[in-house]
């Protein structure tokens, strides 16, 4: 077990600053410990433990949503038995993975990146850090800001308003903010919401509650999965455990590819497909096309995965039910519905997402002007016009999010290394295409996506500016380092140094 200490002494200036102990922060301190042996650096985050994500939520069942090995690092094999993994699990593998390269003497925690400001003469940013526990404020530096802060609002999740809510007498708990104290054993329970969220919670709950109801105002695509792979498991058992995590990892990043084009090419194929699945897995007569068949197409949004079915067995063991209504308000003792009929509850679980917020809310400026990030435009998806040595990661919401944060990582460090052969002190890619055109990050349905797009760096409509959701197609734009967006500056100087050919 990796010990972190928040009274060791804190640096005064390192080659790259990482803001986040998560999964994107750690792979990348894991990329920078190999690929750039002779550079400093270190890891910062806010809270107190690593993990991000999956430290700070604690509600029932909480797991991955997309397997291991291709959610794991490509670096290092996921060696678990569970492909779909509990949160534990993957806290436990990246301890170890701190553990093995020696992280915790890189890593605060309890420090959060308030401002960050470049000057580009000294090709260098001022960072202000506040410490967690007094409050305090102050001030490191950096060459090179990579944000691995993920696109979710730590601070507060997502809940409408409910008309009412004041009114209902028993508990209403967001799963961003769960309570150690909860009880919810012989309870009636609803949780609100037809997620991701509300399918890991529903079988969790469902063990010990007296009944729960998901109420959804619409269905979602929820498919099951096993929650171990007999193929990983049988290579594991008969080759090198690296080499079985390399052909497992490929099987599952082509499978995973294959059924996202499959949806969008053939979608009515795809939902006829899932209906069937759906139909075998739950009970004789249940209303399927009632709650389980959306009004979009299949990858319109993130599908929902229930490992082994563990959903589709909770309701058809009568212990989870499904209502697809909208909610009128909430009375004492539960919730009424525009059909009429009242959903009794003696806790609700509002499953109704989160908030999105770019780089944590840092706020960044160069050379004394503030960036507005909504008005950038996104660099291959990794770096942010007119914002110098700065990097960011938004994972794939086709695919597992480890995946576009390694790309973005190995990127990173080949970018360190070209700037050192060639003596240049900064890089800033700068739009200069007047064809281009503007488009949101991310254009996808999901609510929350919706809800806090506008908030990010656009998208360009060609040339580096795209933002792809393919692993594949990033793994070879991503190769090239130089092209004419990236302007480049030498040491000591705040202009840009002439460009050398495009080079691997």
């Amino acid at each position: 077990m990796s010990t972190f200490s928040n009274d060791k002494a804190v640096f005064e200036h390192v080659d790259v600053l990482v803001v986040g102990a998560g999964l994107t922060g750690i792979g990348m301190g894991c990329h920078l410990t190999t690929k750039q042996p002779g550079r400093t650096f270190a890891i910062v985050d806010a809270r107190d433990a690593i993990g991000g994500t999956w430290d700070l939520f604690r509600y029932p069942g909480i797991r991955s949503d997309a397997d291991l090995h291709t959610f794991g690092f490509g670096f290092r094999p996921w060696t678990g038995d569970n492909a779909i993994a509990d949160a534990h699990e993957i806290l436990a593998y990246l301890d170890e993975t701190i553990e093995e390269y020696d992280l915790a003497q890189h890593t605060y925690l309890g420090l959060k990146v308030l401002a960050a400001e470049f000057c580009s003469e000294k090709a260098r940013w001022t960072v202000t850090l506040q410490r967690m526990r007094d409050g305090s404020r102050f001030q490191v530096s950096c060459g090179v800001l990579f944000s691995a802060a993920g696109y979710f609002d730590y601070d507060q999740g997502y809940t409408p308003e409910f008309e009412g809510r004041e009114k209902f007498q028993g508990r209403v708990v967001h799963p961003q903010h769960w309570p150690e104290d909860l009880d919810y054993a012989g309870k009636k329970v609803v949780v609100i919401g037809s997620g991701a969220t509300a399918a890991t919670l529903i079988p969790a709950m469902a063990k010990t509650a007296g009944h729960v109801t998901m109420l959804q105002r619409s269905p979602s695509y929820i498919i099951p999965v096993p929650r171990q792979d007999p193929i990983a498991n049988k290579l594991r058992d008969l080759l090198p455990a690296g080499l079985a995590y390399k052909i497992t990892r490929t099987i599952n990043i082509n499978r995973q590819r294959l059924l996202y084009r499959t949806s969008q090419k053939f979608p009515k194929q795809m939902r006829a497909l899932i209906r069937r699945v759906n139909v075998r897995a739950l009970p004789e007569g249940f209303e399927v096309d009632t709650h389980f068949n959306p009004a979009y197409n299949p990858w319109d949004q993130r599908m929902c995965v229930v490992p082994d079915g563990d959903m589709f067995r909770a309701i058809s063991a009568g212990c989870a039910s499904v209502v697809t209504d909208k909610i009128v308000r909430f009375t004492e003792s539960g919730i009424l519905l525009e059909s009429g009929r009242e959903l009794e509850a003696d806790l609700i679980i509002t499953a109704t997402g989160l908030n999105m917020v770019p780089i944590g809310r840092m706020q960044l400026s160069v050379d004394g002007e503030a960036v507005v990030l909504n008005e950038s435009v996104c660099y291959k998806s990794v770096m942010v016009s007119g914002v110098p040595n700065f990097a960011f990661v938004v994972g794939y919401v086709n695919n597992a999010w480890t995946l576009k944060a390694e790309l973005a990582a190995d990127y990173v460090c080949r970018l360190l290394a070209h700037m050192d052969r060639h003596g240049y002190a900064s890089v800033t890619p700068v739009v200069a295409d007047p064809a281009l055109t503007f488009h949101p990050l991310i254009e996808m349905q999901s609510g929350y996506l919706r809800r806090g797009m506008h908030l990010f760096p656009q998208r360009g409509s060609h040339g580096p500016w795209t933002a792809v959701q393919s692993y594949h197609q990033d793994r070879k734009r991503l190769r090239t380092i130089e092209d004419s967006a990236l302007h480049f500056t030498e040491v000591g100087r705040g202009i840009p140094a002439s460009r050398p050919q495009a080079e691997a």
